[in-house]
């Protein structure tokens, strides 16, 4: 289904790419290292591939000037912000820190690791700013280099959603578009995947860039079965990424029917990882990957 109506050249592509992934179980570093490094940064994207992840999973936004950047929200988060002067960023104030009408230059005066994550206890406090991602994939690939790693599969998520397009970011196809010239800059499409919550991203890239690998994420509250999800979508994806709470046998059945990857978020447990591997997923996104293990 995920092949329907491409040219022949689009579809070689895509298999390529689907035989390029398919090579071992699939360890996510979620945001790079969240649970022991400030999220989307580059040092907890160094801390994950040390850790034995095989591709780093992050989130883009857009800056004013059109450069994407790493970041959850489209805004500078009150849990985790510094602004310029040293104080905190309050969650008053952080929705009008909106990146989408900030210069890349101007993110670059907050902070977002000196202050650390009291949701993540472990995780390392660090004077560190919001990285461009064509930073992070030459730095990613020079470390895993330099640390006779492979070099690391790149799992980017859009931040976007209908009721804020042209508020916090851009429309689908601007988004997409700037995305996929870095990606295309940087010569990973063969090592890259695509996800989000919001679909239209998934198919603007599935009409315009089919052989790059789209992965739809599903909420942990989403009362629609496979098969609705996937016809809202319009097409099979290479990746199902569902919250953890979400699968089980059927799941796991019903994705292996569709030729779909399984790869579910976020899964911080030790236990709860050997459950979903035995159940027969194909790779785990987590916040530790100090958890992760290799039978």
């Amino acid at each position: 289904i995920f092949l329907t109506g491409l040219v022949v050249f689009s579809c070689t592509s895509i298999k390529q790419n689907k035989m390029n992934r398919q090579i071992a179980f699939d360890w996510q570093g979620h945001r790079g290292a969240r649970g022991l490094v400030p999220e989307n940064t580059i040092p907890a994207m160094y801390k994950a591939i040390d850790l034995g992840a095989r591709t780093l999973e992050m989130d883009v936004v857009i800056t004013r000037d059109k450069q994407v950047i790493l970041s959850h929200e489209p805004f500078f988060n009150h849990e985790i912000a510094t602004n310029p002067d040293g104080t905190a960023v309050t969650i008053q104030d952080e929705k009008k820190l909106n990146i989408f009408q900030m210069s890349y230059a101007a993110t670059q005066r907050y902070d977002v690791g000196l202050r650390g994550n009291t949701r993540f206890p472990q995780q390392q406090k660090m004077a560190i700013q919001k990285p461009l991602l064509l930073q992070v994939i030459d730095s990613a690939d020079a470390y895993a280099i330099q640390k006779k790693k492979p070099l690391p599969f790149y799992n980017i998520e859009t931040k976007s959603q209908a009721s804020t397009d042209g508020v916090f970011h851009p429309d689908p196809k601007t988004f997409v578009d700037l995305l996929v010239a870095v990606i295309q800059n940087k010569k990973i499409t063969d090592r890259v995947t695509i996800q989000s919550f919001d679909i239209r991203t998934l198919q603007y890239l599935h009409q315009q860039y089919p052989a790059i690998p789209t992965v739809l994420l599903i909420e942990g509250d989403d009362k629609r079965n496979l098969q609705q999800q996937l016809s809202a979508l319009g097409f099979t994806p290479y990746a199902y990424s569902p919250h953890y709470s979400l699968v089980n046998a059927s799941m796991v059945a019903e994705c292996k029917k569709h030729n779909m990857q399984l790869i579910p978020w976020t899964v911080n447990n030790l236990a709860e990882m050997k459950r979903l591997r035995e159940l027969g997923v194909n790779g785990i996104i987590s916040d530790y990957p100090n958890l992760f293990y290799f039978p």
